[in-house]
Formats: structure tokens, sequence, C-alpha cells
């Protein structure tokens, strides 16, 4: 699609900017609207594309070969099935210039909102709102009393009620502008909240699909485009001469094994990524729920994903030898970004032990699905 290939020339041109601003800059996002990542998630019947899960995920595959950073700002085009949650009258004002909505949310830790008429009092200070700077709306965790079906409630808020106080500062995604929030008493009415993974009010297949296995995918599938970087870059750099005089990498057994091995394991990973989204996503689409094995199937494989993507990213750095150490290189950028995407909550090792709970039949840990 022309758009989306006219993104991915911008980024390639822009990328140092994002890395050196510590976020994609609002006229990059235009370009992400302009483009369809923004409509993905948001409902038909509200002007939105709400695309089948794999259709989205490849194209944030796409975005972060390019670049991790921009492909994780990208991501967040699905964070609108969120927001099916809310009232219809609520999305119908929210969408009422067009779908084209940049939703970023600093969902915790979760804070205590005291119920006032109509609402609640927003308060407090929230961690890791990427896209923030960007955004159109802006969601924060928060709880009043007794949650539902035992899940924090978000609160929706403008920009103008919300500061945002720039902390972002680490190794890899640099740009992705992670900030905090800021809320200081804000009213939210109660319209403008709903429960995060809860039930939407919209009936469509997107809304049906397991709404925070789904997060976890489009963040693990960031890290696949970077390693898919990292490994195309060595396998093409291999028959670089050897500082040394020894001979040329692509001369060396070992190169061409480990090489071929990370490919394997690469590949191995995305396929059953893709297998499990296209399996859920034909039982939702036929009109039935996804069964909890299903999501947890889901969030298993973005888990997996996500760490083989750094495994392979960190094997194609050690393949690069001496010339891969240099800051701003192609591998020296792959390994950090891809170190950071295992890290999230919803991708580390304790998703192993949930998976294997639903495996044997055993109760998971509370909220795993």
């Amino acid at each position: 699609m022309a758009e989306l290939e006219h993104v991915l020339a911008v980024i390639a041109r822009r990328r140092a900017e994002f890395e050196a601003k510590g976020h994609v800059p609002r006229d990059v996002i235009e370009e992400f609207k302009r483009a369809g990542v923004y409509r993905a998630g948001v409902p038909r019947r509200f002007g939105g594309d709400a695309l089948a899960p794999a259709e989205f995920l490849r194209i944030v595959e796409r975005i972060s070969e390019v670049d991790g950073s921009a492909g994780w700002v990208a991501s967040f085009g699905s964070a609108t099935v969120y927001l099916a949650g809310l009232p219809l009258e609520t999305q119908a004002e929210l969408y009422a210039d067009g779908p084209d909505v940049a939703f970023a949310g600093g969902l915790f830790p979760v804070q205590p909102a005291a119920r006032v008429e109509g609402g609640y009092r927003v308060a407090g200070r929230w961690k890791f709102a990427s896209g923030c700077q960007s955004a159109d709306v802006l969601g924060v965790g928060i709880k009043a009393g007794e949650t539902r079906a035992g899940r924090p409630l978000t609160a929706v808020l403008r920009p103008g009620q919300v500061e945002i106080a720039e902390n972002w500062d680490v190794i890899g995604l640099r740009g992705t502008g992670s900030h905090d929030l800021v809320v200081d008493g804000v009213v939210v009415p109660e319209e403008w909240t709903f429960v995060r993974g809860g039930p939407a009010t919209v009936d469509e297949p997107l809304y049906r699909y397991p709404t925070v296995p789904y997060a976890a995918q489009v963040l693990a599938v960031v890290g696949l485009g970077v390693a898919r970087t990292a490994l195309d870059h060595v396998a093409a750099d291999g028959g670089r001469p050897a500082w040394t005089g020894s001979p040329k990498p692509a001369d060396r057994a070992t190169y061409r094994i480990a090489t071929a091995r990370a490919e394997a394991r690469l590949r191995s990973a995305r396929a059953y990524f893709y297998e499990v989204t296209h399996e859920v996503w034909a039982t939702v689409e036929a009109g039935d729920p996804a069964s909890r094995a299903q999501a947890s199937a889901v969030r298993l494989a973005s888990a997996h994903l996500a760490q083989t993507a750094f495994e392979v990213a960190r094997a194609a750095y050690q393949l690069g030898g001496t010339s891969a150490i240099t800051t701003g290189g192609v591998l020296e950028r792959c390994l950090r970004d891809a170190s950071v995407v295992p890290q999230h909550a919803f991708l580390q090792e304790s998703v192993y032990e949930g998976a294997g709970a639903v495996l044997t039949g055993v109760e998971p840990f509370p909220g795993y699905v």
C-alpha cells in the first residue's frame, strides 16, 4: 500500500531524529494517521477499519523493521480497542471529527480516585505512556472502591488536562517518549471511563478478540521486526573483509551455522505467533468468544516471540564482531531496542508460568487471563 511505503520512507530518513528527541514528532504521527495506523482499532460503525489482528500486526512488524521506536508508537494504533468499552454515545463524541484518533495510556500504577457526583476525581502519577506527546486522548488507571471484574478502570482525558513529566531516559526504544503522566484533581465523567479488558459496547469481531493478550501481541511484534533487520544485516554483511586478514565471515562455517540457526528460530517463533492469531480470529469472527486456552496461547506466543527476537538480535550482534559496537550502527541499535521488548510486564518470564498453568489445568496467577 502506497501510504505505508511513504511512511516507511519518512521513518528511514528521520529515525535518528526520533532517538535524539526521545519521541516520534507530531508531524510523523500525522503521517501514521494518513496511512490508517490510528483507525485500525476503531469500530467500523464510527468510520474505522477495525482490522483483523494479523493484518495490523504485519503493519507494525514492517514499521519496526525500519525503526523499533516508530513501530512501538505505531503499535498503539490498536489501543482504541480498549475505547470500545466506552458507552456508544461517548465513542460517537470521541470520533465526531473522524476515526484517526491517537490514544496513549499510562495505566499503572493504578491510583485511587474519589467518587464524586457524575464521575471520579482523578489525581496521581502514571508511568510509561508511550507516544503521549502526540496523543489526542490519554488514559490513566484508577480504582474507586471495588473494581468491576477485578480489573481497574481507565479514565480518559484530553491532553490539556494532563501534565507530561518528561523522564524517559533508557537504553533502547529511546524514541517512544514513554514519559510519566501527572493529573491534579480533574473530574472525569463516568461515561468517559471503561474497564480495561472488559466487555465492549460495540458488536464487531475485533472487540471479541481477547483485548489484553492483543496488547501483548502488538508489542512483541516490534521485537520481531527489529530482529529481522539485525539478521538480514549479518546475512548481507558476510562478505565484508576481516580487519585481521582472516577469512571473510561468510567463509567461516561457524558464521553460516549461527546465521541459519537464528533464521530458523525467528521464523519458527513468527509462524507460531501468526498461527495462534489466525486461529483465535477465526473463532471470534464466527461469533464465538475466545476460550481461556486461546487467550493464554496468544500470551504465550507473544512472550515467546519477544524473547526469541531478543536472542536472535543478540546472536546477530555477536556475529557482527567489532563492527557491531559502533554507536548508532544497525546492530547496536537493534540489540538495544530488542532488549527492551521482553522487559514489558506483558512479555516477561511470568507469562510462561501462567501459560503452563493453563496447559496443565492449574489455576494461573490472578490477572493472567
